[in-house]
């Protein structure tokens, strides 16, 4: 990466906050394993979400004071039971990088109040056009997780509703077959951070438990013009999306179905895109009014983006990142080379049109 690049700093703090935050998920994942924890109830997921956004969330206000956070928690249910707030403060005051440089860089609370504060922090942020605000979701893919497959810890910087620098963090991500797959799994080490910025580029490193390893810068994606190149990833078990329909517009469009890649966490279907052997994403949403948390797409959707993919709503129109805490602006998603997007979106619309009455 340029090191001239106006948001370094940002990006350097980002990546290091990820992979202390990425570091907890891994000791909470632990203490299930060795049985401290009930795996049967959403305690662990409940300790890991509230935990990992007050880690975040400190660092990053301790440095930005005056930027906005937009995160998916609050502390009401920390708040209104002792036990869960003794087990994520114990978890976020034991959590360090090895590291002493890197540590020291990173800000902590000091106490359980400060805590519960910070994470409150993140429940009343929203992203708009005057606005810099730090988008975070502590674990994409809460259901994954528990299970010991694929999720993400991620962070975004958008800046009057414009993706600046995207940071996920996936613990378990492994690459050794070429493909990301929900059950091939990184059992020995702390999988990769993929992180890109705005014009730069977009780069993937190992993470561990010290200070940031070095990154790779990941190279573009081939762009495609037949139809039989596309390379599908979708989640079979997703309640928002219309599955039956995205195997309509694959079928229209003569590209091959079923998808080779299954995956639960949303913003992890993006670095199967990067990364990870696919190269487009449709999501037509089961029900009209459905709009996307923004936290479930920053940061994943300018990886995509800075790979050289195309990301917009169904219609072909950019996607707005201006708009409070969801994307309120955009109807379903299309991600796919720009080469053969326009040819997606003309098939979604066709498919659309064949289901109203």
């Amino acid at each position: 990466m340029d090191p001239s690049n106006p948001y370094s700093k940002e990006v350097q703090l980002a990546c290091l906050t990820v992979q202390r935050a990425a570091l907890l998920t891994k000791r909470l994942l632990e203490a299930v394993d060795k049985g401290s924890l009930d795996k049967s109830d959403s305690t662990p997921v409940t300790i890991a979400d509230f935990a990992a956004q007050a880690l975040i969330i400190g660092a990053i206000h301790k440095v930005f004071p005056e930027d906005e956070f937009v995160g998916e928690e609050d502390s009401k249910a920390l708040r209104a039971d002792p036990e869960l707030l003794e087990r994520t403060w114990e978890l976020v005051s034991t959590t360090h990088l090895d590291d002493k440089d890197s540590e020291a860089l990173l800000y902590a609370p000091k106490s359980k109040e400060e805590m519960l504060d910070l994470i409150d922090l993140g429940a009343r942020g929203k992203c708009s056009l005057e606005s810099r605000a730090w988008v975070l979701d502590p674990v994409d893919g809460t259901a994954t997780f528990m299970q010991g497959q694929q999720y993400a810890v991620c962070l975004a910087l958008v800046e009057n509703g414009r993706q600046k620098v995207g940071v996920l963090g996936c613990p378990n991500l492994n690459l050794s077959t070429g493909r990301l797959r929900e059950d091939v799994v990184d059992r020995d080490g702390y999988g990769s951070q993929v992180f890109a910025v705005a014009g730069q580029g977009a780069w993937i490193r190992k993470m561990g438990r010290g200070a940031l390893l070095a990154a790779e810068r990941i190279a573009q994606r081939p762009q495609i013009t037949d139809p039989k190149d596309l390379d599908f990833v979708d989640c079979g078990s997703a309640t928002s999306s219309n599955t039956p329909l995205h195997a309509r517009v694959a079928s229209k469009l003569g590209a091959p179905w079923p998808y080779t890649t299954d995956l639960w966490a949303a913003q992890l279907r993006y670095i199967a895109i990067a990364v990870g052997g696919c190269n487009a994403l449709i999501k037509i949403p089961r029900k009209a009014s459905y709009r996307s948390k923004i936290w479930d797409h920053a940061g994943g959707m300018l990886i995509a983006e800075e790979v050289g993919v195309k990301v917009t709503d169904l219609a072909g129109n950019p996607v707005d990142c201006s708009m409070g805490r969801t994307l309120a602006g955009c109807y379903g998603m299309i991600v796919a080379p720009p080469s053969i997007h326009g040819r997606l979106v003309e098939a979604v619309k066709e498919v659309m049109q064949e289901q109203t009455p």
